[in-house]
């Protein structure tokens, strides 16, 4: 347990968020537990108190009813003094004559009030002995006082506001830690969207100058590839500056974004691999940020890929959900994965192959749910038969603007 606690404190906490938050819940339930324990033992002490109280309570009772001598300092200072244990003495017949500390509702009648006696009676005779008095034929029932029971009670309270103090605590630091995150990333993507800068413009310049150059017939396909590639590292370059600050959000035409993704990854991926895009129609539109969003379909398709090692089929669904919301189903015939790593796959750093980073994923959960306000997930999935990524997306300027008063979309 030490050289455990060691490895978290003197580790990244938010990389071991699991096992702190466990460790907290741990801790909490170790004090409450001590605290509960500890509690219990006041309680049976207190108990014995005052069960000892009312027998000396009581044999002062029974002593002054077969003594005709004063009497005061027993009434004064031991029968009298008796101000929260409750009590019902009755006689021979079971029949109540005298009682303290019964709390009877206001402006009670006598009937109510007979009740209410009567109810407290028997709540005595099933928790504790009547103690007797022989000499005068009297029974003495009595109970907890409230004391007592709201210190048997307290150290479950206790308990609970420790738990939720520890869960607030860990909710604050999680938060305070996702904040943290969230400016690196952006400080990082912005440089590094400023240092692509000068060299992508370098080799714009370069490749304009061999288009007009006597190099351009004899090499005409290798300058165009060449000027495709550096189209691709300014749309990265786009997509980082995007990240870095707070992208435009506005109507795009979902079918087109796709299919020009496709285009893009066919000749770059392995010939084995079909691309098929299905669409309820070609004219949706969703509120998205283009760069941005192809860069998850992207990342998506070359997951896919790589699940199926080079070899199957990636279906793309586009529907048209409602008037409100717009469906993208990424499908490929892969591996498959567990139920319980549908969440995971999105945390920084899972990947399933040896030399991933972990990121693509986690990229594209931020892109989505942080920047369109949509949702991306795990519909479904099967060993063996492939995987279905599910992204939903506002199908209107209308729905964009709820998830930025409200930040959240409920699907």
């Amino acid at each position: 347990m030490k050289n455990r606690f060691q490895d978290l404190t003197s580790g990244d906490l938010y990389s071991n968020k699991k096992q702190v938050k466990w460790l907290v819940i741990l801790v909490s339930l170790v004090i409450g537990t001590g605290s509960i324990w500890y509690t219990n033992r006041l309680v049976e002490e207190l108990k014995e108190r005052e069960r000892r109280q009312i027998e000396l309570l009581s044999k002062a009772l029974e002593y002054a009813s077969t003594t005709s001598e004063n009497l005061t300092f027993i009434s004064q200072e031991i029968i009298n003094q008796n101000y929260s244990i409750p009590i019902i003495m009755v006689d021979s017949e079971g029949d109540p004559f005298e009682f303290r500390n019964i709390i009877f509702k206001k402006n009670a009648t006598k009937e109510d009030s007979a009740k209410t006696l009567e109810k407290e009676l028997i709540e005595m005779q099933e928790e504790y002995e009547p103690i007797y008095l022989s000499e005068a034929d009297i029974q003495v029932y009595y109970r907890n006082s409230e004391l007592l029971l709201n210190l048997k009670y307290y150290p479950y309270v206790q308990l609970a506001v420790i738990l939720l103090f520890g869960v607030l605590a860990y909710t604050l630091f999680n938060q305070s830690k996702i904040a943290e995150q969230n400016r690196v990333w952006a400080g990082l993507t912005k440089e590094t969207a400023h240092q692509l800068g000068t060299p992508i413009a370098s080799l714009m310049a370069w490749i304009d100058y061999l288009r007009n150059s006597p190099v351009w017939e004899e090499n005409r396909e290798i300058i165009q590839e060449m000027d495709k590639d550096v189209v691709k590292l300014r749309m990265v370059t786009e997509r980082f500056s995007s990240i870095g600050s707070k992208p435009v959000i506005q109507p795009e035409n979902l079918y087109e974004s796709i299919e020009e993704t496709i285009t893009y990854l066919r000749p770059r991926i392995s010939t084995k691999v079909d691309l098929i895009i299905n669409a309820d129609s070609k004219d949706l539109d969703a509120m998205m940020n283009k760069p941005l969003f192809e860069w998850v379909i992207e990342n998506i398709c070359k997951n896919g890929v790589d699940a199926m090692k080079g070899k199957g089929t990636i279906t793309i669904d586009v529907i048209q959900d409602s008037d409100k919301y717009v469906i993208v189903d990424i499908s490929d015939t892969g591996k498959g994965m567990e139920k319980n790593m549908f969440k995971k796959v999105f945390n920084p750093g899972f990947s399933t192959r040896q030399r991933g980073w972990g990121l693509g994923l986690t990229l594209a959960k931020r892109i989505i749910e942080g920047y369109h306000g949509g949702k991306i997930f795990v519909k479904n999935s099967e060993i063996g038969k492939g995987t279905t990524f599910r992204i939903v997306l506002h199908g209107s300027q209308e729905g964009a603007s709820q998830f930025v008063t409200e930040g959240i979309l409920e699907y």
